[in-house]
């Protein structure tokens, strides 16, 4: 298999790599290279700059914003916008519930949903997980019971991320309880988030920040019409979304970004009178870690060189490795990070996280520690890593 690019594919490289680096504007792509978070207002400043370039969505269909695309062209375009820290389009709209509407939805939904979704003029949230249904989200609890012309909703979800700025949830209700498994009574329902009956409570996470949810749902209303597919479908839509949201998490363009930071702050570091960058356990743990990523690179292009021969409506396992490798390794760059900035970690001034102490070393180390801290979710959202195994073993080796 050659996995080279062709001409036309590295001057499609340019063409995005120029608009990142001079359409995005350059305090956002500051900030994300930082490590800090964007605003709900930035986030939506990216990508509606995006939208209006036909860039938010091109993997969509044509006639709702999407770009007739090779999956290479597509590849390139996200590793373009990882590394040069450009924030991507929101996931739970880009990602998850757009294609599903796209795929699944009826074309009323498509009309009402999909324009909104891609210009971020709907804020999604993702309504999946509850307690004791995470990995294991058949066990979810969540019910929605038809009455007439409505569904009546009752439950909690958790670990809700951005709750808080959403319009919207797209949600997992079981509406079949006497279903003789447990997935088959499941349906994908869009919620109004100001419909009443609906509270969200922040949940405050191992940095201090509070960008997670709980959600509860108490005689909840939704016109019948907000089912997306048929009823008791849900569960293979879900695996359709999770299947999107698996490969964008190996975020290898993100890595690499990270690393080229690390270097130059390494540079600036000093152990003794050696600069960091210069430390031989140091460059020993860097470059394991680049090994790691070029492999990852490399394996995530056969996946999108096999793209073309497999039905993209259906999930792909593979997207279970790069969710797997990609999520260990941005871990691990956070690691790097912290290792560089050693003691100058905390405190730090940081009000957000309800911190009102002086930094005691330079202003870049202060997100070293809740970015390493954050990051620890990341091998565990989208599905923990344990539960991709078992889909790998499964799905692929046909244990």
């Amino acid at each position: 298999m050659d996995l080279r690019f062709t001409a036309e594919e590295n001057a499609f490289r340019e063409r995005m790599r120029d608009f990142f680096t001079t359409q995005i504007p350059a305090d956002i792509r500051d900030q994300v290279q930082r490590g800090e978070h964007v605003s709900r207002d930035q986030q939506v400043t990216a990508q509606r700059i995006m939208n209006a370039h036909g860039l938010a969505v091109p993997h969509w269909p044509a006639e709702w914003g999407g770009q007739d695309w090779t999956p290479v062209q597509l590849y390139i375009y996200q590793d373009e916008m990882q590394q040069n820290c450009v924030p991507a389009p929101l996931g739970f709209n880009t990602n998850m519930v757009g294609p599903v509407i796209a795929q699944f939805g009826s074309d009323a939904q498509k009309k009402q949903f999909l324009p909104a979704t891609a210009n971020l003029d709907i804020w999604w949230c993702q309504g999946f997980s509850e307690p004791g249904a995470g990995s294991d989200l058949a066990s979810l609890r969540t019910t929605a019971k038809r009455d007439g012309d409505h569904y009546v909703v009752n439950g909690q979800k958790t670990w809700t991320t951005l709750a808080q700025y959403a319009d919207w949830i797209f949600c997992l209700a079981r509406t079949d309880p006497g279903a003789a498994k447990k997935q088959q009574g499941i349906s994908f329902i869009l919620i109004d988030m100001k419909t009443p009956g609906i509270t969200v409570r922040p949940i405050q996470t191992l940095e201090g920040g509070v960008e997670v949810n709980e959600v509860w749902f108490d005689d909840v209303r939704v016109p019948v019409e907000n089912l997306v597919g048929e009823e008791n479908r849900g569960w293979d839509y879900a695996k359709f979304l999770l299947g999107n949201e698996r490969t964008g998490i190996a975020r290898v363009g993100v890595s690499k970004a990270r690393i080229r930071r690390i270097k130059h702050l390494a540079a600036l570091e000093h152990v003794g009178d050696r600069a960091m960058i210069d430390e031989p356990h140091f460059r020993e743990k860097l470059a394991a870690v680049e090994v790691e990523l070029k492999a990852l690179e490399m394996t995530q292009l056969r996946v999108v060189a096999d793209e073309r021969k497999r039905d993209r409506a259906l999930p792909n396992p593979a997207s279970s490795i790069l969710k797997i490798k990609g999520s260990e390794l941005q871990q691990a760059t956070t690691e790097l990070l912290m290792d560089v900035v050693g003691p100058y970690i905390l405190p730090y001034d940081d009000h957000e996280h309800g911190s009102n102490e002086p930094p005691v070393g330079p202003e870049y180390a202060a997100e070293a520690a809740p970015t390493y801290f954050n990051w620890r979710k990341i091998s565990i959202y989208g599905g923990s890593n344990e539960i991709q195994r078992n889909i790998v073993a499964k799905a692929i080796l046909g244990f």
